[in-house]
């Protein structure tokens, strides 16, 4: 009990800090439209910089099939970091998602509620439309995001055991056997390029829109 109470404290408290933090932004003439466009941007932004990295991870396992003698624990401490930045960018992705989130339900939240307060009732009908359409555009836009994100999970699952195999087998029998999951990988990077790409042009779309 002690536990759920403690937790539902914290989520009090985040709330509380975003409410105060978007108020503040407001009183210097940056509202939640303002940040939303600006966190979309950042989740575009950061979701190129992670397909880049997954790319560069594959071109790196590429070079270790490839390995036709040398240091193979350098080959592995190469390979090695480029799997952990690859980890990093899409944990960057899936942090910015969730900022798009949280200031979007608080844009939509006071958005309904300012429109409780026109007495021209075709501002109210104009405003109403004009929501609804912001929440289905808005809706395909994370919809497109979060699958771009979920394909990052098994690439980077593959990529680890990958890792790991090369690290406690530093000989040409584990380069062998990274050599026979390639395709595989390769194929799932394909399909993550895609979905980025998907998204990416979601993201400009969504924004667009929010800027008319």
């Amino acid at each position: 009990m002690f536990k759920h109470l403690s937790f539902l404290v914290v989520l009090l408290s985040l709330a509380g800090c975003q409410s105060a933090y978007y108020n503040a932004m407001e009183k210097v003439g940056i509202h939640k439209r303002d940040i939303l466009v600006d966190r979309v941007e950042s989740a575009r932004d950061a979701q190129g910089e992670a397909q880049e990295e997954f790319k560069s991870a594959l071109e790196e396992l590429s070079s270790v099939i490839n390995f036709d003698g040398g240091d193979i624990q350098s080959v592995y401490n190469t390979l090695n970091d480029q799997y952990l930045s690859s980890k990093e960018a899409a944990e960057q992705v899936s942090t910015k998602i969730d900022k798009i989130e949280s200031v979007a339900q608080a844009l939509f939240e006071e958005w309904e509620q300012e429109i409780t307060q026109y007495s021209s009732a075709k501002f109210k009908q104009t405003s109403q439309s004009q929501l609804r359409q912001t929440k289905l555009s808005y809706a395909k836009l994370v919809r497109s995001m979060r699958r771009s994100e979920q394909k990052m999970a098994p690439v980077l699952i593959s990529l680890n055991d990958n890792v790991l195999f090369l690290k406690h087998n530093l000989n040409a029998s584990a380069i062998n056997a990274i050599g026979l999951e390639f395709k595989s990988l390769q194929k799932e990077i394909k399909i993550l390029v895609s979905e980025v790409n998907k998204s990416i042009a979601e993201s400009n779309k969504f924004i667009d829109e929010l800027n008319k």
